[in-house]
């Protein structure tokens, strides 16, 4: 039986925030995890001025411990930038149920406290994660169609369908008054999976 020990790591990506700015509102990228690493995913993306910032987040995801952590099984994003923005992060938005996308939501909802998104495969995991944790009562869960389209203050956010190891692996065009981003999530071209949809590629496209 393996100890599940647990730690909290900043991105190798050093959080570094990536801006686009058009008068006071800034459009901000924080990778908090999973940039140029596999595993741990969790993605913030912010919009508006410095002083009132509204935030999505894109995955809640752990990674895994080596020889080079021993001791530690499970790894996650570290929060603390987050908790101080709680008040103003509008959604969680999960791309597909791989653990190291949606394994952290037990552990570190409590310290964001924001809604969550998934397509009904993914929703169904994340259910188990939060009743092992005692949350299932209190997260708030939104379970949506393929392809749906969400609106979260000045981010709409579109599901596209993609193809991977898993079912229901979803990318996310995210379109803001300041351009529009396409957060990929995990893909690859397969044009007959073997289970669920087509990968969209009119969509990508």
């Amino acid at each position: 039986r393996r100890n599940h020990l647990m730690a909290n790591r900043k991105s190798n990506s050093g959080g570094v925030p990536t801006k686009v700015s058009g008068g006071n509102d800034e459009l901000v990228f924080l990778p908090l995890g999973g940039c140029n690493e596999i595993g741990m995913n969790l993605n913030a993306y912010g919009y508006g001025p410095p002083t009132d910032r509204k935030w999505i987040l894109v995955d809640v995801g752990v990674t895994f411990g080596d020889d080079r952590t021993p001791g530690v099984d499970l790894i996650m994003p570290d929060p603390e930038f987050l908790e101080g923005e709680a008040h103003n992060i509008l959604a969680i938005i999960l791309t597909h149920a791989h653990e190291d996308h949606i394994g952290a939501i037990g552990h570190l909802w409590p310290r964001i406290k924001a809604p969550v998104y998934a397509t009904p495969f993914t929703a169904e995991l994340v259910k188990d994660k939060l009743n092992e944790t005692g949350l299932d009562k209190q997260v708030e869960l939104h379970t949506v169609p393929l392809g749906a389209e969400l609106e979260f203050g000045p981010f709409k956010v579109e599901f596209v369908t993609l193809t991977h190891s898993i079912p229901e692996p979803n990318g996310l065009a995210i379109t803001t008054p300041l351009g529009l981003i396409l957060h990929t999530g995990d893909w690859k071209i397969d044009p007959d999976p073997m289970i669920g949809d087509d990968f969209d590629q009119a969509a990508i496209e």
